[in-house]
């Protein structure tokens, strides 16, 4: 049975536009060189595509091209930010606040921080998914000194008013750390305008490459932070080793083509999801999770009654789906992020995590909508009394 792919980040190809990009980077005629090598022709090409990128990634930020900092990914951004901002400004204090629904690679490494003498204040959002601007501030302390809030959840695609929280957060000396990877080139950003202090993005879910991602960091006052690697200084000494010119081009040329194309597409995507939600919707009992209003295009999550989750995946296999994030499954427990949310375990485990993108049709949407609807109801019709409650 072919495959009708709607878990979007995980499973899409890199745009043909970015693949050609990168091809021009790798070969024994392309520029493949050691950006680093400024002292040769095929070094100083290699560079040039470098800094095209960094200012492409910059732009979409809203942002100036000397705060990219090259990163492999959100992961190792989002990490950059959390230990280099905690550790550098310590002797400030050792308070941070975060939320119960970022990503793993937020929160562990929060809880790394409490082993070493840390404190975190973890705000519970509403049922519908949103952190109030109020709760951050109310968990501010005199010794509290980064906020880390995402802008979008990559599980339920809530959006967070991260422009009012960075200008509490700015009037209280208080770093902002967003986590945007599911926002970059989706919804506008402007770290400026936002008042957001570092800012992580990833290139793989704008259609580029797996293995390449961005810190953008403030530089007017200049921010502190300390590094994760050490070694040959690159990246003004916060991210030491050498430059993955392909990728990076790649990544350039993704936020270049998300740029041009962000309006249509949101619009496109949006009304694919609206479109999906309304053929999903006459499954009795079936809830969205989050905000219905506050979400970000591409992101639906359903939770439904009556169907064990892991039974309801399988039936699904030939949909490219997810139950949460694709980077905690493994685990194979109900999401976390549902349960903060106050979703019952048993509803959190029936739960569907749908992503559509730029390759997702409306014929993907109607196939898809009527798989689920027929697996749902024949396992609803073959699963014990207990098992069809809410929960």
């Amino acid at each position: 049975m072919e495959t009708i792919y709607l878990d979007n980040a995980a499973t899409t190809p890199v745009d043909p536009r970015v693949a050609e990009e990168m091809l021009a980077c790798m070969g024994p005629a392309a520029d493949f060189a050691n950006a680093s090598s400024v002292s040769h022709g095929p070094g100083r090409r290699a560079s040039a595509r470098i800094e095209a990128a960094r200012s492409a990634v910059a732009a979409l930020a809203g942002a100036a091209p000397e705060q990219i900092v090259w990163t492999s990914g959100a992961t190792e951004a989002n990490n950059l930010a959390i230990f280099g901002a905690a550790r550098f400004h310590r002797p400030k204090g050792a308070h941070i606040v975060t939320s119960r629904t970022e990503h793993p690679s937020v929160l562990d490494p929060c809880r790394r921080l409490e082993r070493e003498g840390f404190e975190v204040s973890y705000v519970r959002p509403g049922p519908d998914g949103i952190v109030e601007p109020s709760q951050v501030e109310a968990a501010l302390r005199a010794d509290t000194i980064l906020v880390s809030l995402m802008h979008v959840n990559n599980e339920t695609g809530v959006i967070q008013d991260v422009g009012e929280v960075g200008r509490v957060c700015r009037a209280r000396g208080v770093l902002l750390h967003v986590d945007a990877a599911q926002s970059a080139g989706k919804l506008g950003l402007d770290v400026v305008r936002d008042r957001i202090d570092l800012l992580a993005v990833t290139a793989h879910k704008l259609n580029g490459p797996k293995g390449v991602g961005a810190l953008c960091v403030r530089r007017e006052p200049r921010l502190g932070l300390v590094p994760l690697l050490y070694g040959g200084g690159q990246e003004r000494g916060l991210r030491s080793g050498t430059l993955p010119t392909h990728q990076i081009a790649g990544f350039g040329a993704a936020c270049r083509i998300a740029a041009a194309e962000m309006t249509e597409e949101a619009a496109r995507v949006t009304h694919l999801r609206n479109r999906l939600w309304s053929a999903l919707s006459t499954l009795p009992g079936i809830l969205v999770n989050g905000s219905e209003h506050r979400r970000a295009p591409g992101i639906l999550n359903v939770s439904i009654p009556g169907v064990e989750g892991e039974s309801l995946l399988l039936a699904l296999s030939d949909l490219a789906l997810s139950s949460g994030s694709a980077c905690a499954t493994l685990r194979g427990e109900p999401s976390y992020v549902l349960r903060a949310l106050g979703r019952s375990e048993q509803l959190a485990q029936g739960s569907l995590r749908i992503s559509l993108g730029r390759y997702t049709t409306a014929d993907d949407v109607e196939r898809a909508a009527m798989r689920i609807r027929a697996e749902v109801g024949r396992l609803r019709a073959i699963a014990p009394p207990m098992a069809t409650a809410a929960g």
